[in-house]
Order: structure tokens, then sequence, then C-alpha cells
């Protein structure tokens, strides 16, 4: 049978025994207490876990904005027109029914018209636009404006970073694309030789060319 040490005098006594053999002191009393500080203990454990993880979750909180922060100060906004024009490219995908896609770009992206210092480091030379994710920030640079040839055109480019601002990668924002381009109503019959088409064509290739080994001579587009 097991024994209870006394907490007084220390002397080890008999399971059964109610008090210490040596000094008389009560060894269920002394139970009692060291069982009523060690649930006294457990509150207070957790209460300090909980500040911690608070702390944590409020110091990268604080960080996340400041760096979100950073990203927006570091860039200028698009002016007026500019925004009206990406109004028109957000109303095509939403007549074609990508509600998804028109959601975030209508009401959760900041739309900035020069790289902040994140994207003048990464550099999007010959880029019509670019997403700082999880931030949804995307950035419009000139060929959006100058080298689409419509709103269609420039529906197809904000398609594209609506699939970053998802969290999705390169390949599959160029994949999804391309694949729903028809949709889309971005045809080869009315733009097959714009800088776009071109553009869009030679990243298929490069990170989606399943999409374009069809037909006999395995170079046809299997969207099509």
């Amino acid at each position: 049978m097991s024994g209870a040490k006394c907490g007084q005098c220390g002397l080890m006594n008999f399971g059964g025994d109610g008090q210490c053999r040596r000094c008389s002191t009560l060894l269920f009393a002394q139970s009692q207490v060291a069982v009523s500080e060690t649930d006294e203990a457990k509150p207070q454990t957790k209460k300090k876990i909980i500040k911690s993880l608070l702390r944590v979750f409020s110091l990268a909180g604080f960080l996340i904005f400041l760096w979100y922060a950073s990203l927006i100060g570091t860039s200028e906004p698009v002016v007026f027109d500019q925004k009206k024009v990406v109004d028109n490219a957000i109303s095509v995908l939403e007549r074609q029914g990508f509600d998804d896609e028109v959601f975030v770009l209508r009401h959760l992206v900041r739309y900035r018209a020069t790289d902040n210092w994140l994207n003048r480091k990464a550099g999007h030379d010959n880029a019509f636009a670019s997403t700082n994710f999880p931030f949804e920030i995307v950035t419009l640079y000139p060929p959006f404006f100058d080298q689409t040839k419509d709103d269609v055109e420039r529906a197809l480019v904000l398609l594209h970073e609506a699939y970053h601002l998802f969290g999705h990668g390169e390949p599959e924002a160029v994949e999804g694309t391309w694949r729903n381009k028809k949709k889309l109503g971005w045809t080869k019959e009315i733009y097959g030789n714009t800088a776009v088409w071109t553009s869009a064509r030679e990243a298929t290739q490069e990170l989606a060319p399943q999409l374009l080994q069809c037909g006999p001579d395995h170079k046809a587009d299997c969207t099509e």
C-alpha cells in the first residue's frame, strides 16, 4: 500500500493513516491543500498561454499593417480616368459571369499606378499588371492602358490578376486565364495579333504547354 509523506516533518506514513505518526499533522488536510493549489494553478496557466498568444497575434497584425502601409505609401494610386477604365473592364467580367472575381476586384483591391518598393525589387518589365498577395494590391502599368485593344483585353488582364488575388501562382493564373478566354469573348479571330494575345500565348506555352498540344500536329489550342 502506498504511503503518504507528511508535509510538516517529512515522515513517510502508511496509506491508511489519517495523521502523521510522528507529529500528528493531518495528512488528509495536506492532500486537500495540494489538490486545491493544483486546481488554482491550471486556470492561471491557461490565462498566461492566452495572453501570450494574444501578444503574438497582436504583434503579427501590427507588422502586417506596417508592411501593407509601406506598399501603399511607396506607390501612387490610379487617377480618376484610369479608375474608370478599370471599372469598365470589371463590368465586362461581370456580364460574363465571373462573379467571385468581380467581387474581389471591385471591393477588396487597392489599385496603384506605380510600383511599390517590393515590386521595384522584383522587377516587372513589359508587364501589364502585378499583384501583391495577400495584401490585395494590384499595380497597373502603362501597357494595361496603352497596349490593350479594348475593355475585353483589359478584363482578361484583370482576370489573370484575380487568380493571384485568390492566392494562386503564375502557372494556375496562366492556365485559368487561357481556359476562360472564350467565355470572356477573347478569341484568336479578333485578338490574335494583339500584344496581349502574344504575351498570353507565350506564357501559356511556357507554363501550361498541355493546353497547346492538341490536333494532328500536337500544336493546336486545346481550348478551341
